[in-house]
């Protein structure tokens, strides 16, 4: 049995780690690894296949930053070159970037069948390209790997076979579980000198990024959080270029992006986390560490919903303050160690799809 995985982003890097061990385990199937280059920056991209022993992609496709349909347009080529040459049983792919809508494309006009990851979130929000990405994945895809009961209940409700449904838990729980729990020997805060609270932030949404006004709020924003206690921002690449061409006055900690080991100790960390990444939400929950989106709406409601998460206007400069005092103003929610499944969906999505 032959798998194609393609990945792209970091995230999806986080999601494949666990998978790819557990494929390791099994001696009957060989897993084929396609990295589409979404991510190239090595920050964002080579420290996670180190930190965390992903096997070495057979094929990097090189594709890098561009407009929506370019990019997306030159994955499609590249993957489909690779699967009439491997000729996979399942092509997997993950959330919700471009990488997985481009997979999902190649795939299903070559009839492989393909399996989706994290199917079934939805914000409701059309303008967010993600949103486009995971409605059309779940679609096209054979078997859709929940990690929700709100996502299966949102599949249910929009008419998918339940057959092609199997709610496993979150793989990204799975990772924290694994990776969690370790010190770096030099972490940013060493650097910076911080070794009391402060308050961790991930901003890098193209819808924040590159509205002038809603960074400019943001920003405004969190240096107000930081006249109570500092802000410590790993910047994404991308939003650091904006951020230096528009001369924001600040005194916010500003540090290059860090691995995924150290993105778990910071959060474990942190008083506190700011963030419009889907992915730290969660991980701010894994570390019970309370949590503030800087969006009007989430795919993860189930945070919101527990007290652990508040969702904060990004074009409001006083929201985020209001939220984040308001946050450490008040006793953590009760801690549901069965939100996001049992630590063990890499090893329930290798075992379904063996059987299928």
């Amino acid at each position: 049995m032959k798998i194609l995985s393609v990945v792209g982003a970091r995230p999806q890097f986080v999601k494949t780690a666990m998978l790819s061990h557990a494929w390791l385990e099994v001696e009957s199937c060989e897993e084929v690894l396609v990295h589409t280059g979404q991510h190239y920056d090595s920050a964002m991209s080579d420290v996670f296949f180190a930190e965390m022993e992903i096997p070495e992609p057979k094929y990097h496709l090189g594709v890098g930053s561009g407009l929506h349909g370019a990019q997306t347009g030159k994955m499609l080529e590249g993957i489909e070159q690779v699967l009439l040459e491997e000729k996979p049983d399942w092509v997997v792919i993950y959330g919700d970037t471009n990488s997985t809508l481009a997979a999902a494309l190649a795939a299903s006009k070559l009839h492989i069948p393909l399996a989706h990851v994290e199917a079934g979130l939805r914000s409701f929000n059309r303008n967010m390209p993600e949103e486009i990405n995971r409605l059309v994945a779940d679609q096209l895809s054979a078997i859709r790997f929940t990690p929700t009961q709100e996502a299966t209940n949102h599949l249910i409700q929009e008419g998918f076979d339940k057959a092609s449904i199997h709610q496993v838990g979150d793989v990204m729980y799975d990772a924290v579980l694994h990776f969690g729990g370790g010190e770096p020997k030099d972490s940013i805060l060493d650097q910076i000198g911080i070794d009391g609270p402060f308050v961790l932030a991930t901003i890098h949404r193209a819808e924040n990024t590159d509205c002038e006004t809603r960074l400019r709020a943001i920003i405004t924003g969190l240096q107000d959080v930081h006249q109570d206690i500092p802000v410590v921002w790993p910047i994404h690449p991308r939003t650091r270029k904006v951020l230096s061409e528009m001369n924001l006055d600040h005194q916010i900690h500003i540090s290059n992006p860090v691995g995924y080991l150290e993105m778990l100790y910071l959060e474990r960390k942190a008083s506190l986390i700011v963030t419009d990444s889907g992915g730290v939400q969660k991980e701010a929950y894994f570390n019970k560490t309370p949590c503030v989106t800087a969006r009007t709406e989430t795919e993860w409601v189930e945070l919101v919903d527990q007290g652990w998460n508040q969702l904060a206007d990004p074009t409001d400069p006083g929201s985020i303050p209001k939220c984040v005092r308001g946050a450490l103003n008040q006793d953590l929610p009760d801690y549901n160690t069965n939100l996001y499944g049992n630590g063990q969906s890499a090893k329930h999505m290798v075992d379904i799809l063996i059987n299928h």
